[in-house]
């Protein structure tokens, strides 16, 4: 349900790369499967004979509630990255991410002090890249994952003449 504090009225999202929830699946692949199977060591040893001490229905629970969590996520990964956006305004740029717990983010372009593009291999892959903004604030966290390469170059771009001329304009 859209609410006019997470979608301000007149605004039209841009969204990322469908190709995002490759990158996305694979960042989940590496992190959970290694955690699952970090988890089953107790029940694979008791099984083997090796930890009787281990209770057998917490060997069990423990890698089970981990990988059905897991599942849980994995099916939620092509909605959040569907969340995510980004707009550009005249003063600023608006991003937004989140399912349940929504947010939406302005970065004024006067407050930007650099932008910066990074690119993991999944993504170069991919042909996509990630940009992000640092303004004064150590703790802004403003980064629009999954753009496509020219359109993260062609913000870049924009972006640091925007900032540039706001600044210029003090």
């Amino acid at each position: 349900m859209p609410t006019e504090a997470i979608d301000p009225p007149g605004i039209s999202w841009l969204r990322v790369s469908p190709k995002y929830v490759t990158v996305r699946l694979v960042e989940w692949a590496f992190g959970n499967l290694i955690a699952v199977a970090l988890l089953s060591l107790p029940l694979a040893l008791r099984l083997a004979g090796w930890w009787a001490w281990v209770p057998l229905w917490l060997a069990v629970t423990v890698p089970a509630v981990t990988l059905l969590l897991a599942v849980w996520r994995l099916l939620l990964i092509p909605r959040q990255v569907r969340a995510i956006g980004y707009a550009e305004r005249d003063d600023d740029l608006l991003i937004r991410s989140g399912i349940f717990f929504q947010r939406t983010l302005v970065v004024p372009y006067g407050r930007m002090q650099y932008v910066d593009i990074g690119v993991g291999p999944v993504e170069r892959g991919l042909g996509l890249c990630t940009l992000k903004l640092h303004t004064a604030s150590a703790g802004t966290n403003a980064e629009i994952p999954g753009l496509p390469a020219d359109e993260g170059a062609r913000l870049r771009e924009q972006l640091s003449a925007r900032g540039a001329a706001r600044l210029a304009g003090l």
